[in-house]
């Protein structure tokens, strides 16, 4: 078993922010690797990536996907990708810095010391985001306790884009029957740990909105959540079974 760390970044139209992402993680302490899953950006994002690729060499992957196909489908082929490579932890992480790439050792930390997956959580220490609009915050805050209150789960970030996991946890959630795309995803996700079983700790972060770039929000994605999570109260969450495992 490889021991190391990968960062999956999943990326659109991110050409003024991934060079500097993937400069700033590969300086961090700890040898975290990065996997960047990019669906056809018409910017050039693969392009940049590649060309950092010659001098960094196996320590920056690229994976890239023939049009917009969700945040979800994105982050599940990572992840297939990094258990197929033998990764222990696994990260998700957003490329426009509103994700300080410094957190990332604190997460890892929380599940080298015993977590199965850890959160940057915005919402633990009370209201962790710079930078935001009234209305984003009411929003997003009140996302999250809309699912607490329908999963009854014991997780103040629900929606947090910003995640440890290790290998154990991949290979036991069903990605399979993961079914949500955008940002409902990462709550199907946490749910499906949670009822796992798994060890779930929060790190406090503070997020900030992104500087360059546009952002990938819209109400479609809410929407989607918002149906979604109802629905997800209902279905009965299931390991994958040991034949199936890695």
């Amino acid at each position: 078993m490889n021991a190391g760390k990968v960062v999956i970044i999943p990326t659109y139209n991110e050409k003024e922010n991934i060079g500097k992402m993937i400069r700033y993680v590969r300086s961090l302490e700890g040898d975290f690797h990065i996997l960047v899953v990019d669906d056809g950006s018409p910017d050039g994002t693969a392009a940049i990536v590649r060309d950092l690729m010659a001098e960094y060499g196996d320590s920056l992957f690229i994976l890239e996907r023939e049009g917009k196909q969700g945040l979800g489908t994105a982050y599940k082929a990572g992840f297939r990708w990094a258990l197929d490579h033998g990764y222990e932890y696994i990260f998700e992480m957003d490329a426009d810095f509103s994700h300080n790439p410094d957190d990332l050792i604190r997460l890892y930390k929380a599940c080298a010391e015993g977590a199965d997956m850890s959160i940057g959580s915005r919402y633990c220490k009370g209201i962790g985001v710079r930078d935001w609009p009234l209305k984003r915050v009411l929003m997003s805050y009140g996302a999250s306790y809309y699912v607490r209150a329908m999963l009854w789960m014991n997780i103040s970030d629900t929606t947090a884009g910003f995640v440890c996991y290790t290998a154990k946890v991949l290979r036991t959630i069903d990605l399979d029957n993961i079914r949500m795309k955008g940002y409902g995803f990462q709550i199907e996700m946490k749910y499906n740990a949670w009822k796992l079983g798994f060890k779930i700790k929060e790190v406090p972060i503070v997020f900030t909105d992104r500087v360059e770039g546009i952002s990938k929000m819209s109400s479609s994605i809410f929407g989607e959540a918002f149906t979604g999570v109802a629905k997800l109260r209902f279905r009965k969450i299931l390991p994958v079974s040991a034949s199936d495992k890695k």
